[in-house]
C-alpha cells in the first residue's frame, strides 16, 4: 500500500499562514508609501514657510536699514555746551516734542535710494507735522479741513465737536459734568453700546466708533491725519493742498501764491513771512518736529516687491529711533498723502 504522507524534505506547499505574512507585508510597504508621500509633502511645505520667512525676515531688516538711515539725515549736529534731549517730556510716548539744539533744523523731508541684500531699495520720508493731529488740532481747523474735503460747512462743524467730544477728558466739574453727559447720551440715544474714550485717539481706525462720521468722509480723510505729531500747528512747507485749505483765513489766491513760494523759495522763512498777515497763527509752521512718516519700497532681483510704512520718533537720547507705527506690504503704500511736492531748500 502506497504511503501518501510527505515526506520532510518535499515541498508542503503555500499554507494559510504564508498567505497571511504576505498580506501584511503588502500593508506595510503600502503605508510606508504613504508615510514617504506625507514626509516629501511635509518637506515641501516646510521649505515654502521657511522661503516665506526669509523673505519676510529680509525685508524687515532692509526696512531697519531704511529707517536707521532716515534718523541719520534727520539728525542735526550737536552743540558742544549742555542741551535738551532725550524722550518726549508729556506723558504720550507717540508724540514729538521739540528739542533744544544749536545749529540748523533738521530737514522735514527728502528721499533716498540704496542698493542692498540683492535688492534695490527706495525711501521717502517726511514730516508728520505735513497731516493734522487729531490730539492737537483745533475744531475749527477740523471744520475747515472736512469742508475742503467737500462736506457742508453746518455739517463739518458737528463732524468737529463729535471729534473733540470722544476726547474730551472725564468731566471735574458740575457745569463741565453736564456737558460730558450729553456727549454720552448722544452714543446712548443712538443706540452705541459705548460711551465716547474721554482720552486721546490711539488710532486713527478709532474714527470709525466716533457719532455720525459718515464711513466715505473717514477714508478721504485718514491719509492726512495723524495722532504722532503732537503739534496743533501745521508743517506749511510740506502738507498737502487738501491740508493747506483747512488754514484760517488762506484764501484760494493765497494757497496759490504758497504752492509757488513752495516750489521756488529756497529759505523757508520767505514762505514764513508771506503767512504773517493771516489769523490763527498758531495754526501755521515751518518747522516739522521729531516724528517722520517713512515709506519703503522694495524691488528684489527676482522679481518680487515688498513694502512698509512706518511713523519714528528722533531725537532720543538713547537711541536713533523709536516705532510709532509699522504697516507692512505694498498694500500700506496705496492711497497714502506722502508726496514729495516739487520744492527747492
Amino acid at each position: 500500500m502506497r504511503d501518501n504522507r510527505c515526506h520532510p524534505l518535499c515541498d508542503p506547499g503555500p499554507t494559510t499562514a504564508d498567505g497571511f505574512i504576505l498580506v501584511a507585508a503588502l500593508w506595510i510597504i503600502a503605508a510606508l508609501a504613504t508615510l514617504a508621500v506625507i514626509f516629501s509633502n511635509y518637506l515641501a511645505n516646510t521649505a515654502v514657510s521657511l522661503s516665506t520667512n526669509d523673505d519676510a525676515i529680509q525685508s524687515e531688516a532692509l526696512v531697519s536699514a531704511s529707517l536707521e538711515l532716515t534718523a541719520y539725515q534727520t539728525s542735526v549736529p550737536k552743540p558742544n555746551g549742555p542741551q535738551q534731549t532725550g524722550a518726549p517730556t508729556r506723558a504720550d510716548p507717540n508724540v514729538s516734542q521739540p528739542q533744544t539744539r544749536d545749529g540748523p533744523p533738521p530737514p522735514t523731508r527728502g528721499d533716498f535710494r540704496f542698493r542692498l541684500a540683492r535688492a534695490d531699495v527706495a525711501a521717502t520720508f517726511i514730516s508728520e507735522a505735513a497731516r493734522i493731529d487729531l490730539n492737537s488740532a483745533s475744531p475749527q481747523l477740523l471744520a475747515n479741513f472736512f469742508v475742503a474735503l467737500g462736506t457742508q460747512p453746518q455739517q463739518a462743524e458737528q463732524y468737529a465737536e463729535r471729534i473733540a467730544g470722544w476726547s474730551k477728558k472725564p468731566a471735574e466739574t458740575p457745569s463741565a459734568a453736564a456737558g460730558q453727559n450729553n456727549e454720552e447720551a448722544l452714543y446712548r440715544a443712538a443706540g452705541r453700546t459705548y460711551s465716547p474714550r474721554g482720552a486721546p485717539f490711539a488710532h486713527i481706525d478709532e474714527l470709525s466708533l466716533v457719532l455720525d462720521l459718515p464711513p466715505g468722509l473717514i477714508e478721504r480723510a485718514k491719509p492726512f491725519l495723524t495722532i504722532y505729531s503732537g503739534k496743533p500747528q501745521i508743517d506749511v512747507l510740506d502738507a498737502a493742498p487738501e491740508v493747506l485749505a483747512a488754514i484760517p483765513g488762506l484764501t484760494p489766491g493765497l494757497l496759490s501764491a504758497l504752492a509757488e513760494a513752495r516750489r521756488t523759495a529756497a529759505d523757508p522763512q520767505v514762505v514764513a513771512q508771506m503767512l504773517s498777515a493771516l489769523p490763527l497763527q498758531e495754526a501755521v509752521t515751518t518747522e516739522g518736529g521729531n516724528t517722520y512718516r517713512v515709506q519703503v519700497r522694495i524691488h528684489y532681483d527676482n522679481g518680487r516687491q515688498d513694502g512698509a510704512e512706518v511713523v519714528i520718533l528722533t531725537g532720543l537720547a538713547d537711541k536713533p529711533y523709536r516705532v510709532l507705527s509699522w504697516r507692512d506690504g505694498l498694500d500700506a503704500l496705496s492711497g497714502s498723502s506722502l508726496q514729495l511736492l516739487p520744492r527747492q531748500r
